[in-house]
């Protein structure tokens, strides 16, 4: 249900290892890494309870994302498992600003086009070429929408409604089950170099989004 909050929150998807000490790099996946990633700070792994302990934090001094070491983490061998791993925060009881959502309150939203057909509803949201994409499953299949202005004509949350220019979204509205169509997020390598890289956000994420305007605005 669009508005309610999970117990966690994601923040970070491990994509890259340095030394033999467990450090890890990791795609910010909040536009708040120094708040998220605090040392003496607890952090998840997608699906395990246990909690890491972050002992150090930074960001990456010649490209994007940060370095993340865990004091449970005490090696390569482990920060190895790490890899392509989403990272989880316990979600904070904070006000966020007016206009902009966390991803998870936008789940869940009825979404339909501006001629009034039912396109289905909003089930997840990922990041792509520096813009949010919404995953709508519906009549249709199953639909990537770009968050940008000219595609999302409104974006409506108190009214749990998302509206789409299907003349502007175009091929973009390709279902998945079709051969020749390749998802944005899926066009990138799940397994990155070892060196520095740090593509678009990928399915989950924390970083509050605005109502989509002219120019199209970026959390």
């Amino acid at each position: 249900m669009p508005g309610s909050a999970p117990a966690r929150l994601t923040v970070g998807l491990v994509r890259g290892l340095r030394g033999l000490h467990g450090h890890v790099r990791v795609e910010l996946l909040t536009d708040r890494p120094e708040d998220r990633f605090v040392v003496g700070a607890p952090v998840y792994v997608e699906g395990d309870e246990r909690p890491l302990t972050l002992a150090e934090a930074s960001p990456v001094a010649d490209g994007p994302g940060w370095w993340l070491r865990f004091r449970e983490v005490r090696d390569r061998t482990a920060a190895d498992a790490l890899r392509d791993r989403y990272l989880e925060i316990e979600a904070p009881a904070e006000p966020r600003e007016p206009g902009r959502w966390f991803f998870h309150e936008l789940e869940g939203l009825a979404v339909r086009s501006t001629g009034g057909e039912d396109l289905g509803t909003v089930v997840e949201i990922y990041r792509a070429g520096g813009a949010e994409v919404f995953v709508v499953r519906g009549p249709r299949g199953e639909l990537d929408v770009p968050g940008v202005a000219g595609i999302v004509a409104e974006l409506a949350p108190e009214r749990g409604e998302l509206v789409v220019d299907l003349e502007a979204l175009d091929l973009d509205a390709r279902p998945v089950d079709d051969e020749d169509y390749v998802r944005p997020r899926d066009r990138r390598p799940r397994k990155q170099p070892r060196g520095p890289k740090g593509p678009a956000q990928p399915p989950k994420g924390t970083g509050p989004i605005r109502k989509p305007r002219v120019p199209p605005a970026t959390p």
